[in-house]
């Protein structure tokens, strides 16, 4: 049987053996500045979440400034995705060997760092460089701020709510990073795309060294190194493989090859962590049917859900001429309902039905809201055609990240918390880079066929286009479809019978 790590101060007093509202100033579930924390915690996931997409739309104007040609420009999207899909998993066992202040702390200030250098560019290489570092520093951030959040809320109820808006930031912080980017791309600078980044990192930096208890676990878990260069190598080549799709054809040495050694090396790295003594991903924490569902569901609705951020800005900015902010506004509304969805669904509706009928409805009306949009086309107008479907995915969205993300981190050993925060981050980043050279792919070769044998006239040009994003929309829908089934099968029935995180919750 596994030992359980001594507490770090922040962590709950259940975790440290002492009665349940004991040490109310330091217990996780009683700390006295715990929504504070919520707050800082909020602000660094939404600036890891919205860089995803606020980066996006600084991109023409980038490559512009800094002349780097369309083949190029992938790489400003691909160097973040490498470096913070790849190395989710050593961040987050990082959290857990060095503490999670400390990290949360160091993975604010390189992310801040980071962001300036982009800002202040001078060429493309300089660019791609302060990308991938975003990218390292990221993968400190993203999992050290979860499994804060993990050891702080461990009340059922205070946990519900804290989860319902922390999902709510996670699932609507690729809409808010359309809306500031276009707002900063169109009215000072493509730079401040990266600039606004400091912002965010100073008030968390601040609030996290104010707030936050520091310590780190006398009993910590050693660092599996073979297990962290198989799955960090791995994922690389994973991410790397579907990003290189975008550009290259699937049976291309550079697309297929890179994919095939990055599926050995995860299956290489699952087989060493049955056997590892110190394992990096230790079973008890995968192997928990509720929290199984979570890291798919998370994988599944990364995927999906790049039809509708990605495909439908496309669609919003070249066929109807919106404006980078008026496009970004046309999500607020998906957004709000997001937020609301989620915050209900963890406080009310996951305690007393559990997260079997909820997550795999979230995943249906999702689907059915992918198959909506396949009916836009070049003359419909927003609030009669777009809103309405948009609407129903924020519904959908909101019943999947909130319930999932708290099921996946809960009754997780304090000392495995940065680990299993990392799969929950490491699933959706993984699982976005895939769906998104999937159904970029899907999409160009629809809008390809389309055009064979037609002339290119403006009208067939506006159709092909119409034609690859209702592909892709379609594929979406495939996704959370498989997405429901997965987690109607997966998810145990009833209530979660483990409200609170403990120190060894899941030693089985």
């Amino acid at each position: 049987m596994d030992r359980s790590p001594m507490p770090e101060p922040f962590e709950t007093a259940q975790s440290a053996g002492s009665p349940p509202g004991s040490a109310p100033h330091i217990s996780g579930g009683r700390h006295e500045h715990r929504w504070l924390i919520l707050g800082v915690i909020g602000i660094a996931q939404l600036m890891v979440i919205l860089d995803a997409t606020i980066v996006n739309i600084a991109l023409p104007s980038a490559q512009q400034d800094l002349g780097f040609s369309d083949g190029n420009r992938q790489w400003i999207v691909t160097a973040y995705a490498l470096a913070f899909g790849s190395l989710l998993l050593l961040g987050g066992r990082i959290a857990d060997l060095v503490g999670r202040k400390a990290v949360f702390l160091a993975g604010l200030a390189g992310f801040a760092l980071a962001s300036a250098l982009g800002g202040a560019a001078t060429s493309f290489t300089m660019l791609v460089v302060a990308r991938a570092l975003q990218g390292v520093f990221g993968a400190l951030l993203a999992p050290a701020a979860l499994s804060l959040l993990t050891t702080t809320f461990t009340d059922p109820k205070e946990r519900a709510k804290a989860f319902g808006i922390y999902g709510a930031i996670a699932g609507a912080g690729g809409a808010v990073g359309l809306l500031l980017g276009g707002v900063l791309t169109e009215y000072l600078d493509w730079r401040w795309c990266l600039y606004v980044n400091l912002i965010f990192a100073a008030v968390a930096m601040l609030g996290g060294a104010r707030l936050l208890h520091g310590g780190r676990p006398t009993d910590r878990p050693k660092l599996d190194v073979p297990g962290t260069l198989l799955v960090s190598t791995g994922l690389f080549c994973i991410v790397y493989g579907f990003s290189n799709a975008e550009t290259h054809a699937w049976s291309d040495v550079d697309t297929w090859g890179f994919l095939v050694v990055g599926a050995v090396l995860v299956a290489a790295f699952a087989w060493w962590q049955t056997r590892a003594e110190h394992p990096l991903l230790p079973m008890r924490v995968v192997l928990d049917r509720d929290r199984g569902a979570s890291f798919l569901a998370m994988f599944i609705s990364g995927a999906g859900l790049f039809g509708v951020f990605l495909f439908l800005t496309y669609y919003l900015q070249q066929i109807l001429g919106y404006t980078p902010v008026k496009t970004g506004l046309a999500f607020l509304p998906m957004v709000a309902v997001m937020v609301v969805v989620s915050v209900v669904t963890t406080n009310s509706l996951v305690p007393r039905f559990g997260a079997k009928p909820i997550v795999p409805l979230g995943m249906g009306l999702s689907a059915a809201a992918m198959a909506w949009f396949t009916a836009l086309d070049v003359s419909s107008g927003y609030a009669a055609h777009v809103l309405p479907p948009l609407l129903v995915a924020g519904l959908g969205l909101g019943l999947i990240f909130a319930p999932a993300m708290s099921m996946a981190t809960a009754g997780v050993a304090a000392h495995d918390a940065g680990v299993a925060s990392a799969m929950v981050n490491t699933s959706q980043q993984v699982g976005g880079s895939i769906g998104t050279a999937l159904l970029n792919s899907l999409a160009t070769t629809a809008a390809a066929n389309y055009l064979v044998g037609k002339e290119p006239t403006p009208e067939v040009q506006a159709q092909a286009a119409m034609e690859s994003y209702s592909t892709a929309y379609w594929w979406s829908a495939l996704f959370f479809a498989v997405g429901l089934v997965v987690t109607v099968v997966l998810y145990r029935r009833g209530a979660p019978v483990q409200a609170e995180t403990s120190g060894g919750a899941v030693h089985m």
